[in-house]
């Protein structure tokens, strides 16, 4: 189990360098081209999501080899501390400090996330799950799926339009994971041709490629406080429950659900406030966000929260990536 721990928190790091190179590159197309092939065919010009996809390629590296060796319902929500990571790679890589708001986020989610995972304490179940069991689980997955890309094409750019397509996201990530955890099994027990003869394997492919060009529509689309809630928790949650579901992975219930959902709620308490401090703001907001921190007037330059300006920081310039 250690070992799937260790593989997990690689994974989230390689997850969460990949979402700064790939945000950096979503700024650089139009909205125009949202929910497009051409958005994808834009980005693939782009050096730097290129590099975002070698990191995902390691994420996803790492993450086979965390299912491989524990639950479903452990390694999944380890990626909560993906944005954490993000925060920190894209504050080094920028020479900015994370105010202290942002180290409070920080804890919240390693608290909260350790809390309920404890309490939790999650077993392994099968290691490959018969078709009666996917069969339900790919169909709600689907449907879910489709209303929340089509209720956030009837919105326009904004924190709705973002947060539905972060939770289409979220269910196409947790979805990849279990694909994938069948997938390395095939590998573990079969080798190269059990695993490219399993259905998982391509399942799970085009599971992640779905989750993926999702993921660039709602980095597009809205305020990362509006996604990222949904990414943080709705993969954490749905990995869980197909955990237990298709795996038949045991979770403790009772009076341990109490601190289960006080960690959770812990944990998104910290999502957002990182989510909200001006590093995120500046990194990682949408297209039209961000505005310099000289702009007059209004609320359209940087503003402060009073953390003895440890909030004072500008909003983020496209040069800065340059």
């Amino acid at each position: 189990m250690t070992l799937a721990v260790v593989f997990a928190l690689l994974a989230a790091a390689s997850n969460a360098l990949a979402t700064v190179l790939q945000r950096r590159a979503a700024l650089t197309v139009p909205l125009s081209a949202g929910f497009s092939l051409q958005l994808m065919v834009d980005l693939a010009r782009r050096p730097i999501w290129l590099a975002g996809i070698g990191a995902v390629i390691c994420s996803a590296c790492f993450q086979a080899l965390a299912l491989i060796n524990g639950a479903l319902a452990i390694v999944q929500p380890i990626f909560v501390l993906e944005l954490p990571f993000a925060l920190m790679i894209a504050g080094v890589v920028l020479r900015r400090r994370l105010p202290r708001r942002g180290w409070l986020g920080i804890g919240c989610i390693v608290v909260g996330l350790g809390t309920a995972l404890a309490a939790a304490d999650s077993s392994a179940g099968a290691q490959q799950a018969p078709m009666s069991r996917w069969v339900p689980a790919l169909m709600v997955c689907a449907a879910a799926s489709i209303l929340l890309v089509g209720t956030a094409l009837r919105r326009p750019a904004g924190p709705t339009r973002a947060a539905c397509f972060a939770a289409a996201t979220a269910i196409g990530y947790a979805l990849t994971a279990a694909l994938m955890k069948s997938a390395t099994y095939a590998w573990d027990v079969g080798g190269p041709v059990g695993f490219f003869t399993s259905w998982q394997t391509y399942a799970f492919a085009a599971a992640g490629v779905s989750a993926l060009f999702l993921l660039e529509n709602a980095l597009q689309s809205g305020p990362l406080a509006a996604s990222q809630p949904a990414l943080t928790m709705g993969d954490a949650l749905l990995s869980i429950t197909l955990g237990v579901f298709v795996y038949r992975e045991q979770i403790r219930t009772g009076w341990f659900l109490l601190p289960e959902l006080l960690g959770a709620a812990v944990t998104l308490g910290g999502a957002l406030l990182l989510a909200t401090t001006p590093i995120a703001r500046s990194l990682l907001a949408p297209p039209g966000e961000t505005a310099p921190a000289h702009a007059g007037g209004g609320d359209s330059g940087a503003r402060h929260d009073g953390d003895d300006g440890d909030d004072r920081e500008e909003y983020g310039d496209r040069d800065d990536w340059d």
